[in-house]
């Protein structure tokens, strides 16, 4: 059953994820993405230390960790390994990927985003000793070849005469990124999660606010925007950081940072829901695909 739970919070994640990027396109008309990320990091802190503060936080722990054992005392090195993945999570990897942006097409910087996915596999194999059957393999394969067509339309506008600056500036993001899921692995056991989610997301939302400033950006948004803006902050944001840890937690970092990749999938719903984009067949195809690797990484898989 931990298990079980453990994939529903991946998928989650996926889907808050991929709801947070494609809403982002309406906000990102407004304001810069670095101050858009202060603002959304610093939101989603707030809401998560009001709930930590709140008759509820007891009721909400026992609930999240009432199948596993968690540790209740956080250590030095934990706040260390806590301040890492903030840094390289919500600092280093999106002032990397949106650099790289800057100097690579948006079809090119998606299909290198997907590096993240065989940076986590690597890293939570040979680092994290997670185990991996041949199964899995092919699961994270249906995963990657999905979310490679998804992310670059079935690989149309793709261009090979592209800066390589900015292409090892979004690979290099993908990276960071995953050394953000690594490393969680090492708090996922705690049971205070509100309170390191909340700090990890201060951090990063305090850095991002401190970059900005220094670079002048505008934090101005009009007031039918804020509404926009609080739910990605609020929801979106916030229980995404939540669910990484329980799944995380529960199935490994490597089973999670690829389920991670279906954003595109529910990225794809989305705008042809709420932003009128068309949704190809070629689409639903790939992203039947997708689910049927998270089945095979499921079914009668050992836990991690």
């Amino acid at each position: 059953m931990k298990r079980l739970w453990g994939y529903l919070s991946a998928v989650m994640v996926a889907l808050l994820f991929g709801i947070w990027f494609t809403l982002d396109k309406t906000l990102l008309g407004y304001l810069h993405p670095l101050a858009l990320a202060a603002m959304v990091y610093t939101l989603a802190s707030a809401f998560l230390f009001l709930i930590r503060l709140s008759p509820l936080h007891p009721k909400l722990l026992e609930i999240l960790h009432r199948e596993s054992k968690v540790e209740i005392h956080i250590s030095r090195r934990n706040y260390l390994t806590l301040f890492l993945t903030a840094i390289f999570g919500a600092v280093l990897a999106p002032a990397f990927y949106l650099t790289g942006l800057n100097q690579i097409t948006a079809v090119n910087a998606a299909l290198l985003a997907n590096f993240e996915v065989l940076f986590i596999l690597i890293l939570g194999i040979f680092f994290l000793k997670e185990t991996v059957k041949p199964k899995d393999i092919v699961g994270f394969g249906f995963l990657l070849i999905g979310a490679v067509f998804l992310s670059t339309n079935n690989l149309q506008n793709l261009s090979f005469d592209q800066s390589l600056v900015g292409s090892l500036l979004v690979i290099s993001s993908g990276f960071f990124w995953s050394l953000d899921t690594i490393l969680t692995k090492f708090l996922s056991n705690k049971r205070d999660i509100f309170f390191l989610t909340g700090l990890k997301c201060g951090i990063g939302g305090l850095v991002l606010f401190l970059i900005s400033w220094y670079l002048g950006l505008s934090f101005t948004l009009p007031v039918n925007m804020i509404p926009l803006l609080l739910f990605i902050g609020l929801v979106c944001m916030s229980f995404s950081m939540v669910l990484i840890y329980l799944a995380v937690r529960e199935i490994g970092s490597t089973r999670t940072g690829s389920i991670y990749s279906t954003s595109s999938i529910f990225g794809a719903l989305i705008a042809f829901f709420v932003l009128g984009e068309p949704l190809k067949a070629s689409q639903l195809l790939f992203g039947v695909l997708m689910l049927v690797g998270i089945l095979i990484l499921y079914k009668n898989g050992d836990e991690t």
